[in-house]
């Protein structure tokens, strides 16, 4: 499981086989199959960020030794990394035999309008040859043509099944920390998956962040508190712009989507009647911006003026 040479925990403890990935029965199941069968289809993986989408793509491939290229598509998913690139991997014969496969992170980013027409057209022409699993966050953006050339696997996890993947990471966060010699307390380590659950890489993350000191204990307890927004409303509904700006730039550790979804589900209690359509528009804006923005600081605090201005509080 470890790789020496890495320093980071999200390269230096992934999972090489999916045996060791934290993932649902019926997805591990699905994809031990493929790799019984050396056979893995044109794939596109859909999920949340941090699932673990990049990690089985890649664990498959390796089990099966074939041979695979990465490419991000929100860096260099142009036409000209599909003409150079990845016409030049798909073309060439596999120096381990069999299938080639290309893996395209973060699909969704590519062009709809020029890239991804155009890889239907490399998938069908390299097909014999070359293979493609697609990984993104949302699905809705990859086009029509791609969905009827691959097959789509979400990554869901069910409620019924989320306390089992849990504690399966839970184990394996205590085994990363007594390897690496960091000191741990049960409970801290506890609040870090309850609080980015299931984003894996997120808690990684942020579990090395505060090891630094080289222990995870009760001291670090009030940084991981569940985000209020009881103070954010008392002064966006005074109209305190300031106040509010302060707030964001003191919040804005916490992922954004969690903030949209719990001025969303308090809406009925915050807003006024007419005023909550409007806020849903808002919502949804700004959480579609919010995947391409470079700056969500920014982005939240204009999507917080923008409430302020157009929704009347209770």
């Amino acid at each position: 499981m470890q790789q020496r040479d890495e320093f980071l925990f999200v390269e230096k403890y992934r999972p090489r086989k999916i045996d060791d990935t934290v993932l649902p029965y019926e997805l591990k199941t699905v994809f031990k199959e493929f790799i019984a069968n050396s056979n893995i289809p044109n794939l596109i993986l859909s999920g949340g960020p941090g699932v673990g989408k990049t990690t089985v793509a890649r664990a498959m491939l390796e089990e099966i030794s074939a041979d695979y290229i990465i490419i991000n598509g929100s860096l260099s998913g142009n036409i000209d990394t599909l003409r150079n690139e990845i016409m030049q991997f798909a073309s060439s014969v596999s120096f381990q035999g069999g299938r080639k496969y290309v893996i395209l992170d973060e699909a969704d980013y590519l062009n709809a309008n020029s890239t991804q027409p155009a890889l239907r057209n490399f998938m069908e022409e390299y097909s014999k040859n070359c293979g493609f699993i697609l990984t993104c966050n949302f699905k809705n953006r990859i086009i029509a043509p791609l969905h009827s050339r691959c097959s789509v696997i979400d990554f869901d996890i069910k409620n019924a099944e989320k306390p089992k993947l849990a504690s399966e990471f839970f184990e394996r966060l205590k085994k990363i920390l007594e390897m690496e010699g960091i000191t741990y307390e049960d409970k801290v380590v506890a609040a870090f998956i309850q609080k980015h659950f299931p984003d894996w890489r997120r808690i990684l993350n942020e579990i090395q962040r505060y090891s630094a000191v080289g222990k995870i204990d009760a001291g670090i307890l009030s940084n991981l508190q569940e985000v209020s927004i009881k103070d954010l409303m008392n002064n966006m509904k005074a109209k305190n712009y300031t106040a509010v700006r302060k707030w964001v730039a003191e919040n804005i550790n916490n992922d954004t989507n969690t903030i949209f979804r719990k001025l969303y589900d308090k809406a009925g209690d915050l807003f006024k009647a007419q005023s909550i359509p409007q806020l849903c528009l808002i919502l949804a804006d700004y959480q579609y911006k919010a995947a391409f923005v470079a700056d969500h600081e920014v982005n939240l605090a204009a999507c917080l003026a923008e409430i302020m201005v157009n929704c009347e509080f209770k």
